[in-house]
């Protein structure tokens, strides 16, 4: 049986109030990145997202992003790797401490965004970020773009290293995601969405925006949880997939 685990980008709205949204897709992933504050959400949206999660039992992780609420952690901007380094540290510890507070246990850290993408495709930066993980807790899983750098450094210091593949973003022939910046960054269609997801599930590839394949080898597929469409989305993508006979599981290897 094929498996794959579906991780959704959540708690990026601010406040207490319950996020509905956020809520039913909590019943739909099987994990949860939660954002910590910088990028977006706040420490009141942190808590009642963990604790929706504990809830639910989805896997959670932290999603540190730049300290950029303007542009939504979006927007590259230089940064060195102990920059890198103190950022992702500083989000992690205060996303760590309200999942303990709420009973549950981290299993992840994805950066968000710019710094994600930053971070793929330098080494010094990929480097930062695994000793972060190694130096708070080298047991939890790094989520990273599949056949990026941070995987190659991830495997070479040891880490559990998750490879992701994105659902509704177009890929370069090099494997490398589309710029949002330019107009074919977003798969709009979703048939396209669904039919990318099974292809990145069964044959370990995506597919280039000039055609190629590229093999991938893929163990999450990201959905976000911000589009006007997201719970839909979620739930036509769970249930297409199990159409497949793709069981959906956090990771637990």
């Amino acid at each position: 049986m094929y498996t794959i685990d579906i991780n959704c980008d959540l708690g990026e709205t601010p406040g207490d109030q319950p996020n509905l949204v956020d809520e039913a897709l909590l019943d739909i992933v099987s994990s949860a990145n939660i954002a910590c504050g910088f990028h977006a959400g706040d420490t009141m949206r942190m808590e009642t997202t963990v604790a929706a999660a504990v809830q639910r039992g989805v896997a959670i992780g932290a999603h540190p992003g730049l300290d950029d609420k303007d542009n939504f952690g979006r927007i590259p901007k230089p940064i060195s790797p102990k920059e890198a380094y103190q950022l992702v540290l500083y989000q992690i510890g205060a996303l760590s401490g309200f999942v303990r507070v709420a009973g549950g246990s981290m299993q992840h850290v994805k950066l968000h965004g710019a710094l994600y993408n930053m971070v793929a495709q330098d080494r010094l930066l990929s480097e930062a970020v695994a000793q972060v993980v190694i130096d708070f807790d080298p047991s939890l899983r790094l989520y990273a773009l599949a056949g990026s750098v941070t995987v190659d450094v991830a495997q070479e210091r040891g880490l559990r290293v998750v490879q992701e593949g994105f659902a509704d973003r177009r890929y370069q022939s090099d494997g490398t995601l589309v710029s949002r910046q330019d107009p074919l960054a977003l798969i709009t269609d979703r048939n396209e969405a669904l039919e990318q997801s099974i292809l990145m599930v069964k044959q370990q590839a995506v597919r280039s925006i000039d055609h190629q394949m590229v093999a991938r080898q893929i163990e999450t597929i990201c959905i976000h949880g911000d589009g006007a469409h997201a719970l839909s989305f979620a739930q036509d993508l769970r249930d297409h997939l199990q159409q497949e006979n793709i069981h959906i599981i956090a990771p637990v290897s």
